[in-house]
């Protein structure tokens, strides 16, 4: 369980690596900042969107808050990394969460206050159904959008497009042998 769990996290961290590496071949992550005009990750997404509304239900201060994003955006990645790889094995995905959410808890027990916390440990169910919701409802959207703008995945940027009608679709040269000879 260990290996497994050690390799998951070796994994999610040299793919966010790669993520942000400049000119990497086929990144669509943004080499700036988030805050730069530049769409943010779906992971990222995800956890700011809990970071804020954690923020909000706990009244957390400004030092909170930032180490709250810290923990959401890392744990966001790998329950990203997760959903991906364990998608044909939801027994094996749960007990995953499960891990990531136990892991959650540790480090949010030195961030929050005590009463904080027990706030946060009442409404943690319902944080993570709106996780959940939130990841559900993003990847259906990016799915919608990748189906209307797709992003270029061969190396010379070519984009399927609609097949061609008419004589466009006719080659006027045979392409094989033909039968006279």
């Amino acid at each position: 369980m260990k290996t497994v769990f050690f390799s998951l996290l070796l994994l999610s961290a040299l793919t966010a690596r790669a993520q942000f590496l400049p000119g990497a071949a086929g990144s669509s992550a943004p080499t700036a900042p988030a805050g730069a005009g530049t769409t943010p990750t779906p992971s990222v997404a995800r956890a700011e969107r809990l970071t804020a509304q954690m923020t909000r239900e706990l009244r957390l201060n400004g030092f909170q808050t930032n180490r709250l994003r810290a923990i959401n955006t890392d744990k966001a990645a790998k329950l990203d990394v997760a959903e991906r790889q364990l998608a044909a094995q939801p027994a094996r995905l749960d007990q995953q969460r499960q891990a990531i959410a136990r892991e959650r808890d540790q480090e949010l027990q030195a961030v929050l206050s005590t009463d904080q916390y027990t706030d946060y440990f009442d409404a943690r169910a319902r944080y993570q159904q709106l996780d959940r919701d939130y990841a559900r409802s993003a990847s259906a959207s990016l799915l919608i959008n990748e189906v209307r703008n797709p992003t270029p995945v061969r190396d010379n940027n070519a984009v399927m497009g609609p097949a061609k009608t008419g004589k466009e679709a006719r080659r006027s040269v045979p392409l094989g042998r033909t039968l006279r000879q």
